[in-house]
């Protein structure tokens, strides 16, 4: 059950996450490889998916859940990008 969270656990999350953001740093241009890059991202949010279904079926919900948000968080990154093509679908993407 979801209502599992423990403030230790969020605190864990708030903490790794807000250390990111303090380190992340933009960058004036970049080379990319859209369909690589696109690969990329597909797989890496196949994966936090697959692992979801994993925690779920042991019965941790709580780190399925949060494997679920990243997975849905690769997807919505590589879609703002411009990534993936995902008709305009501003309710399951956050685009247009």
């Amino acid at each position: 059950m979801i209502s599992n969270i423990t403030e230790e656990k969020l605190e864990k999350y708030f903490d790794v996450t807000g250390r990111a953001l303090a380190k992340v740093k933009l960058v004036d241009t970049i080379n990319v490889d859209a369909k690589s890059a696109g690969k990329d991202f597909l797989d890496m949010a196949q994966r936090y998916f697959d692992d979801a279904r994993h925690f779920q079926e042991k019965g941790d919900y709580v780190n399925a859940f949060a494997a679920l948000n990243y997975a849905h968080g690769w997807l919505d990154a590589g879609a703002r990008i411009g990534l993936f093509d995902v008709d305009h679908d501003s309710t399951l993407f956050t685009v247009d």
